[in-house]
């Protein structure tokens, strides 16, 4: 599934191409695209004033707090296409611009959705309504790091459960909590109240610092199902220190990476540098 590095990197490309754009249509083609409001009428005519972003959520904010707003899902693809182009055999929806191009929304696992809603107020910025619980992110100039872990520290509970909680810090998912506890040393199944404050807000700033190098390199793609609105794949793959490295030598002490399971996924890590205490 995409993670905030490539949801930014789509919204950086949908600013250059969307933004300021008005959406003269819009239609769905697969019912589970719309599966929360099939009803896209309110888009025809409005004008894109922003592109915005909060953890894996992605929006255009329109007009009379109007937005429709965008999750990639395990597949998604915004894609800008030249009017009149053959359409793809996954195309999902499309919106139609004002300058001779189209917003193809192509899904092929269709877990994504284009979800035409309104906007509310949430930790002090407008967000779509259904997007009002999710939690600021490590990118967020208003996200206070000191806060977060100090909420975190008082959580029973494996440290890397807390990070893929949407609710407290959004933004992380399997990829990304396994890169930034590898950084930090930290096994991921250690208990939140177990570790230091101190630890706790090294680890966020090891993520912090994952994902900005993560979006210079345009992301992290393992195959062509993420790419950005111009069909590219990131190249953040050839970074990765532990996501995905079982079996290779820990990059740090040459220790052989493991893979265990962890909450019907996979947790990467080096038993060496990240022992459980």
């Amino acid at each position: 599934m995409p993670e905030l590095p490539e949801v930014e990197v789509v919204r950086r490309g949908l600013i250059e191409h969307v933004q300021g754009r008005t959406l003269r249509s819009a239609q769905a083609f697969h019912p589970r695209t719309v599966r929360h409001n099939p009803n896209l009428d309110s888009l025809q005519g409005a004008m894109v004033h922003s592109i915005e972003r909060r953890g894996k959520f992605l929006w255009l904010q329109l007009e009379a707090e109007n937005a429709l707003l965008v999750h990639l899902g395990m597949s998604g693809q915004m894609l800008i296409k030249d009017a009149g182009v053959s359409p793809h055999k996954h195309l999902r929806a499309k919106a139609v611009l004002d300058n001779q191009q189209e917003l193809w929304f192509v899904d092929q696992r269709t877990f994504g959705y284009w979800w035409a809603t309104k906007l509310t107020r949430s930790h002090g910025k407008l967000v779509p309504k259904p997007a009002a619980h999710i939690a600021l992110d490590l990118l967020d100039p208003d996200l206070d790091i000191l806060q977060i872990a100090t909420i975190i520290k008082t959580k029973r509970i494996e440290i890397k459960r807390l990070l893929l909680n949407q609710e407290i810090i959004s933004g992380i998912g399997n990829i990304y909590a396994d890169e930034m506890l590898w950084a930090a040393k930290i096994h991921g199944r250690q208990r939140a109240d177990r570790l230091r404050l101190e630890r706790i807000v090294e680890l966020l700033e090891h993520g912090r610092t994952v994902m900005e190098k993560a979006l210079s390199q345009g992301g992290t793609s393992f195959d062509a199902l993420y790419v950005n609105v111009n069909g590219d794949s990131g190249y953040f793959d050839v970074s990765l220190k532990a996501y995905g490295q079982q079996g290779k030598p820990c990059q740090r002490c040459g220790t052989t990476i493991i893979r265990e399971e962890f909450a019907n996924r996979g947790s990467h890590y080096c038993p060496k540098c990240q022992r459980r205490h």
